[in-house]
């Protein structure tokens, strides 16, 4: 199916979004759309599949032109989006979402959908969807491999993926890269892809569209280099990210930030037993390893949010082994989930609310300063958004930028879940200079991250998760992606 966007414009409040954008994408082709932060590339792409209403222009599909409003009417004409943060329903179980929107919905015969659940899944290599899993349970990973098999299973045309390898295994980005090959090169399908991996980009797609400020600002057909495609992003080369040199002239304190003594924990596939661990003040630990291996519980373990089955924690020489979230929250500790919608932020509320629900302590609360302060975090983080934007309407990088304001200035331990997912160069390089400053104060640091370049790059020790072992690189600057790459296969010879 060829598309034809032309004219499009889209406006929220006084930020232009969408401004005068004309693009055509052919049948069987897979093409990249990208652009730093803000640019408006998943507004874009929103309009085309019907979760935003455009404001003036036109969609022309195949030679005629179609109007339509609601992600049901545009999968209808053929448009089906997998988004950043995927859009399902936690109660049902991994069957009862796929069939969810489909003619007929759970009344379908539950042995039919079941085994067209596990033929797609089986082509994408999708192995771990069980369909009677409830969604709650799936990582974030999961829950987007089951969107993609949704949408192929509703007959869609046209295939939009947002970042859709964040969170999914070096293996499964092969299996389904080969798969979106196929989908478009012999099926004829128009795979539009948004991502800031940029090696994603050069790996799969055929040609890319470059937005900046809500404009497009230039087409290319790949194969094209990694500067190449930064300079059309940003308009210029970025230096390159030199090594952090870490904490020299901190204060030393008395006692560590947190201790992990003979920890036990469940993670989603495996049990980790007889963790200890000693994270000093000023000292970021980066945690790799393959998605529920186990890094999500460490973290959430290290604020309060996963009880260890054995063993002791203690935040600043207090044990604190068993106690709320609540209390590591007032012992100075600070949480980034890597599902900002769905832990993080409230959809729905303004940026003003979010304000007030972490700085008004009252029962009747002081709007005029709640404002105040928002306008300055606002300005502060370079926020594209306004005190009055609800926090659903921003853009994934700008939405991080606003968690990152509403953290404390200085916590006693920063605990983050990819922090940079979805992010563009710029804007990751930004929360990493941020963070970098509180660490520089003295504020020790815990992550996540799929990226083993960020790990390597930022890290002072690296803890490698596989199979329910933990192995720790303890200095980061003497290993290499490669090596870090073969712990995470379970290559004890890899460091």
């Amino acid at each position: 199916m060829n598309i034809e966007l032309r004219h499009i414009h889209k406006h929220f409040g006084p930020v232009h979004a969408n401004n005068d954008i004309t693009l055509t994408f052919q049948a069987g082709r897979i093409v990249g759309i990208l652009g730093e932060n803000g640019a408006g590339k998943s507004t874009l792409m929103k309009i085309l599949s019907g979760f935003q209403s455009l404001d003036s222009g036109e969609i022309w599909m195949d030679g005629q032109h179609v109007a339509y409003n609601g992600p049901e009417a545009a999968i209808a004409h053929g448009v089906g989006m997998l988004q950043q943060d995927p859009l399902d329903v936690a109660a049902f179980t991994v069957l009862e979402n796929f069939t969810y929107g489909r003619r007929g919905g759970l009344a379908l015969r539950r042995k039919e959908a079941r085994e067209r659940l596990v033929q797609i899944s089986s082509r994408f290599g999708f192995f771990d969807l069980d369909p009677d899993t409830p969604v709650a349970q799936l990582s974030i990973g999961q829950r987007q491999q089951l969107e993609i098999v949704r949408l192929l299973a509703l007959g869609v045309r046209t295939l939009i993926l947002d970042e859709p390898t964040t969170g999914i295994s070096a293996e499964q980005k092969i299996i389904l890269f080969d798969a979106l090959r196929e989908l478009a090169h012999q099926d004829g399908l128009s795979v539009l892809l948004v991502s800031h991996k940029l090696e994603d980009v050069i790996a799969l797609c055929d040609e890319v569209a470059v937005l900046r400020a809500g404009r497009v600002v230039g087409t290319k057909a790949m194969p094209a280099t990694t500067s190449e495609l930064v300079s059309l992003m940003f308009g210029q080369e970025l230096p390159p990210v030199q090594r952090d040199t870490g904490g020299a002239g901190l204060k030393p304190m008395p006692t560590p930030a947190i201790e992990l003594e003979k920890v036990q924990l469940r993670g989603r596939r495996t049990l980790i037993k007889d963790l200890s661990l000693c994270v000093k003040a000023g000292e970021i630990i980066g945690l790799a390893g393959l998605e529920g291996s186990g890094q999500e519980a460490l973290l959430r373990a290290c604020v309060g949010l996963a009880k260890p089955l054995a063993g002791h924690l203690r935040l600043c020489g207090e044990d604190v082994t068993g106690k709320s979230y609540r209390h590591f929250l007032q012992h100075g500790c600070a949480f980034g989930a890597a599902g900002r919608l769905e832990e993080g932020l409230v959809s729905g509320l303004t940026l003003t609310e979010h304000m007030a629900l972490v700085t008004e302590y009252q029962p009747v609360v002081d709007w005029r300063r709640a404002r105040r302060l928002t306008e300055d975090q606002i300005k502060q983080y370079n926020v594209r958004g306004t005190p009055d934007s609800a926090i659903e309407t921003l853009s994934g990088g700008n939405q991080q930028r606003m968690l990152m304001a509403l953290m404390p200035q200085q916590p006693v331990l920063m605990v983050l879940e990819q922090p940079t997912r979805g992010l563009d160069v710029d804007s990751a390089r930004w929360i990493w200079q941020q963070l970098l400053e509180r660490r520089a104060a003295g504020t020790a640091i815990i992550f996540s991250s799929p990226e083993l370049d960020e790990i390597v790059t930022y890290s002072d020790r690296i803890l490698v998760f596989y199979a329910g072992h933990v192995t720790e690189i303890p200095d980061a600057s003497r290993t290499t992606i490669d090596e870090l790459g073969r712990l995470i296969g379970g290559h004890s010879d890899g460091a």
